[in-house]
């Protein structure tokens, strides 16, 4: 339906003649624009609804009262719910420390916020379907998970900045909320997101389309194939200067995909910018010692790089 609505657009609003290279770029992006917004929207509101019962002092409880297993992965499951990039990620995983919730949990939130949220399953799901999309969701969680497990084993406490740990955190009183009150949060809080993501969906997408449209399809399979051993730790060794939310980075890779190069690659490439940037590093400096942050880039780039070769090797 959303291809003849968009080939329809292009060829009768636009007058652009069918079976060119701008046809189909055009057509892409119409098509793409569409559908992800759609998902986006709705995505979005259903989980701030659910954002409305785990503020953060309630996170904090949650966290501080479970085993170190249990903690880990509830610390993932929240990052789900919560901010969608490093840079509004990074405040709430400081909270975490000041509280004394245990550090592996801290870093296994740290890690699934940016890398698995709403915004990358509607876009994930608009892109490549619901099995690609919960495919990535589970792979996260497990890398999230184990992160969080082995850099908690570490003890490495002592590479936090003494200010950071000196700053306790107290927890506040808990208001309980209407529905009416919850409806209208997730309302206001869906078009505030869409109105910070728009820009980089536009974007994203239209770069998408003009790979999709332009680009031959088997330049970048030549380099980027599933048979090449190094384009997985290349993609990451890419991935990690670079820095977008999954808002901007999505469309991108779907039509890398389409042109060629393989799947685990490609989100292997989107996970290192996610959640390994040069951006998050240099925020990260600010409470942390250099060491703790290669061990937390070393752990994690493992993690993305053997995801990527599973990717490749069953799909």
């Amino acid at each position: 339906m959303l291809e003849s609505l968009s080939e329809w657009i292009t060829r009768n609003l636009f007058h652009i003649a069918p079976q060119t290279h701008l046809a189909d770029a055009v057509d892409f992006f119409i098509a793409d624009t569409i559908k992800i917004f759609l998902l986006m929207a709705v995505i979005i509101f259903v989980v701030s609804i659910i954002r409305t019962y785990l503020p953060p002092t309630k996170v904090k409880k949650i966290l501080s009262s479970n085993n170190e297993y249990a903690a880990n992965f509830l610390a993932s499951l929240i990052g789900i719910a919560t901010p969608f990039c490093t840079c509004s990620a990074i405040p709430l995983f400081l909270g975490f420390i000041e509280t004394g919730v245990p550090l592996g949990a801290t870093f296994s939130f740290l890690v699934a916020s940016p890398m698995i949220n709403e915004v990358a399953l509607a876009m994930l799901w608009g892109m490549f379907g619901i099995k690609i999309a919960l495919l990535y969701i589970l792979s996260g969680l497990i890398i999230a998970n184990l992160s969080g497990i082995i850099i908690g084993k570490m003890n490495v406490e002592s590479l936090l900045e003494e200010s950071v740990l000196k700053n306790g955190g107290r927890l506040g009183h808990l208001r309980s909320i209407t529905w009416k009150e919850r409806l209208i949060y997730a309302k206001n809080y869906t078009g505030s997101i869409l109105k910070k993501v728009w820009l980089y969906v536009i974007l994203g997408i239209g770069l998408g389309a003009w790979i999709h449209g332009y680009v031959p399809t088997g330049w970048l399979a030549q380099y980027a194939a599933s048979d090449n051993w190094y384009a997985v730790p290349l993609a990451v060794l890419v991935g990690i200067p670079l820095y977008s939310n999954a808002a901007g980075i999505i469309p991108i890779v779907g039509a890398l995909t389409e042109k060629g190069v393989s799947l685990g690659t490609s989100l292997a490439f989107m996970m290192a910018v996610t959640g390994l940037s040069l951006p998050e590093f240099l925020i990260l400096k600010k409470v942390m010692k250099v060491k703790l942050i290669i061990i937390f880039a070393a752990v994690v780039g493992t993690g993305i790089i053997i995801t990527g070769y599973l990717f490749n090797a069953i799909l």
